[in-house]
């Protein structure tokens, strides 16, 4: 053999053997989570998203290899500028392999487009815009938990099935509230249901009188509220104060979770219809793991919101796929995760799309009233379940460049 020969047999005997021998960089795997800690997503996503992803790394456990897991955590003020250039340095100098959560689309769909072709993995766990599975979906990026499409198509659904089909929307003006409210139109108006108007606010706007008044005026059956955490709580309380509700209009919450019920109280909440793909007194699989969160440091008694539970989900699923890779590049992590079918302990049947949407079950509540609560944080009835491969948008119509 000739020394050409024995070259090119040696380049191919490296080339076969390196996905076996794929390497951890710097030999720690950094998870960095990005969300509101001070703002009005505090209490659904903040510092209980980061002791969720502790606890995630806790239950990897090296994944039988001693690998080495630290968890990092930076607040994004709501503002995209401000989440990319923390999501920057975080690439460029500290070392980080895989963002987590990421409440705000605006700011979710800044980093999703600053990571693409990069080695670091988005988990959007709590971004809610459909995009991030349709025309910017990034090999780099996979989505868990909610997005808009899920959101606004199921509610609507569930809604028009007790008769309201006639709607008016107060929505939070910026991607989130806008990308529901476009969702849910589309599925009213195709359904033989009419929008009667919307007002749109700023994120974390506390008099709502002026919006609901219109709403009242509009004499729409349905007052969706297109808006999530402190926005949703302070419309709800107000709501019951202009009394809407004595009125004959019901009010539909598109992002609704356990601690916004909890802070507005059954009283303001009881009746109110929401959908959600996680709850913490669904099983005994939920219930243990709410119970352990309960018990973190700083968390005093508090249930997980489903946001919360997607960062443990995501988390250790991602880690699950470095121990399996030996990796934490995105374009070798990605795909393996996307190999996984199966039962997820908090989500139920879960599958990962080559689109990034994680598809579960997603379900469909009604608020206790006070005298029907048995328990601390027992505030949902379950009125029926949407299956994975109804509750969010076919493949097939999000236009993701990467599905051919």
């Amino acid at each position: 053999m000739n020394v050409l020969t024995r070259s090119l047999a040696l380049a191919l005997s490296c080339a076969a053997l390196t996905p076996a021998y794929a390497e951890i960089s710097d030999n720690v795997v950094r998870i960095g989570v990005l969300n509101d800690i001070s703002g009005v997503f505090q209490d659904t996503n903040g510092m209980g998203s980061v002791e969720a992803a502790r606890m995630a790394a806790e239950d990897f456990n090296g994944g039988g290899k001693a690998i080495k897991v630290e968890i990092v955590y930076a607040d994004h003020q709501n503002k995209a500028d401000v989440g990319t250039a923390i999501v920057r340095k975080w690439l460029d100098v500290d070392k980080v392999d895989a963002v987590v959560d990421v409440p705000n689309s605006a700011v979710g769909l800044g980093v999703n487009a600053l990571l693409r072709g990069t080695p670091m993995t988005l988990l959007a766990s709590s971004t809610a815009s459909s995009d991030l599975t349709g025309k910017d979906c990034s090999p780099n990026t996979v989505q868990w938990v909610n997005d808009a499409w899920s959101t606004g198509n199921t509610t609507a659904a569930a809604m028009m099935q007790r008769g309201g089909n006639d709607w008016y929307f107060l929505t939070v003006n910026y991607a989130l509230g806008q990308g529901i409210e476009a969702e849910a139109t589309s599925y009213i108006q195709k359904h033989g249901g009419k929008v009667l108007g919307a007002s749109r606010h700023p994120l974390g706007t506390s008099d709502f009188a002026s919006l609901l008044l219109q709403a009242q005026g509009s004499r729409a059956k349905v007052i969706g509220l297109a808006n999530a955490g402190a926005d949703t709580i302070n419309a709800v309380k107000q709501a019951g104060e202009f009394g809407l509700k004595d009125g004959g209009q019901s009010l539909v919450a598109f992002l609704l979770f356990i601690n916004d019920v909890h802070g507005m109280g059954l009283k303001a909440a009881q009746g109110l219809l929401l959908t959600e793909a996680f709850y913490w007194d669904m099983n005994d699989d939920t219930r243990a793991f709410a119970r352990r969160f309960a018990q973190r440091p700083g968390m005093n008694g508090k249930m997980p919101s489903g946001n919360q539970a997607g960062v443990y989900a995501s988390t250790l699923a991602y880690l699950n796929a470095v121990a399996a890779t030996g990796s934490d590049d995105a374009k070798i992590v990605v795909p393996q995760m996307k190999t996984f079918k199966g039962t997820d302990k908090l989500f139920g049947e879960l599958a990962i799309r080559q689109d990034g949407r994680v598809i579960h079950p997603v379900h469909l509540f009604e608020v206790k009233k006070p005298e029907e609560s048995k328990y601390p944080y027992d505030y949902y009835k379950l009125i029926s379940t949407i299956p994975a491969d109804k509750a969010f948008r076919p493949i097939a119509e999000g236009g993701c460049p990467m599905i051919k």
